[in-house]
């Protein structure tokens, strides 16, 4: 007869749930598992065939019971690295967000939003463009992949039961906000230069011949350079959104610092 003791179901649940909190926490943040197309039913599943798979080559799991204080403890920990390594990614997307919506801003489209399920907001649509594009690239370059290989090595660089992150690694993440609005200047700044020397030439015009109706004109001409400038930008998109992707990924591997003992 099969005889099973307590602490040995403790531990048979403790090496399958904490490394399935770390997983779930960054699918539910990480880009593109956080899209609301994507239903939760569908995240769990993800998430149990993830942690199945890579729960055999994990390191040794410390024999806690996990509904003990120090158990729950250690299952906060890994939400919080989850969310941690999952919010690093997101700030990414964010960053083509933020250019997009000074493109935009700067080409009059201000007021033309669209609902972005991603975000659960109204975005402007040439945000919603650029982030569409930079999703479907990050997908084009196995990028969710990396992501997946990079948690499954977060539990050799930081096992569970080791604590949390070193005060370095949430230095990194905060650093990492800046991404937000660098990336998202030196994405616009070629479409905004142009746009803002049209604006200004305008300006000029309109104060040399005030009685000549520039402004029925402003607004169809900064459309027009506008739209162009995307244009022709698209295909010179995909070298800076590479690089930034990349960022996004040493940002989670800037978690990987040894804990506070």
């Amino acid at each position: 007869m099969l005889s099973v003791t307590t602490a040995e179901l403790n531990a048979w649940i403790a090496a399958f749930v904490y490394p399935l909190a770390r997983i779930l926490a960054l699918l539910v943040v990480a880009p593109p598992f956080n899209n609301i197309a994507i239903s939760v039913r569908i995240r769990l599943i993800l998430g149990l065939a993830i942690a199945i798979a890579i729960a055999p080559a994990l390191p040794p799991i410390p024999a806690v019971d996990p509904s003990s204080g120090l158990g729950l403890w250690i299952l906060a920990q890994q939400i919080l690295i989850g969310f941690a390594m999952g919010f690093s990614v997101r700030l990414i997307f964010s960053g083509i967000d933020m250019a997009g919506v000074m493109i935009s801003l700067q080409m009059g489209l201000g007021f033309a939003t669209l609902y972005d399920p991603e975000n659960r907001s109204q975005t402007p649509i040439v945000s919603e463009l650029l982030g569409v594009i930079a999703l479907l690239l990050f997908l084009a370059i196995n990028g969710h992949l990396l992501m997946i290989a990079t948690l499954t090595h977060s539990f050799t660089a930081l096992p569970i039961g080791a604590g949390l992150p070193g005060s370095e690694s949430w230095a990194n993440v905060a650093k990492a906000g800046a991404i937000i609005f660098r990336a998202g200047m030196m994405l616009a700044l070629p479409i905004v230069l142009a746009l803002m020397i049209t604006n200004v030439a305008l300006g000029i015009l309109t104060t040399a011949a005030p009685q000549l109706n520039l402004f029925a004109i402003g607004f169809p001409l900064t459309l027009s350079l506008g739209f162009a400038g995307l244009l022709l930008g698209l295909s010179h998109f995909s070298g800076p959104f590479q690089q930034l992707f990349e960022y996004g990924l040493q940002s989670m591997l800037g978690l990987f610092v040894p804990a506070v003992p």
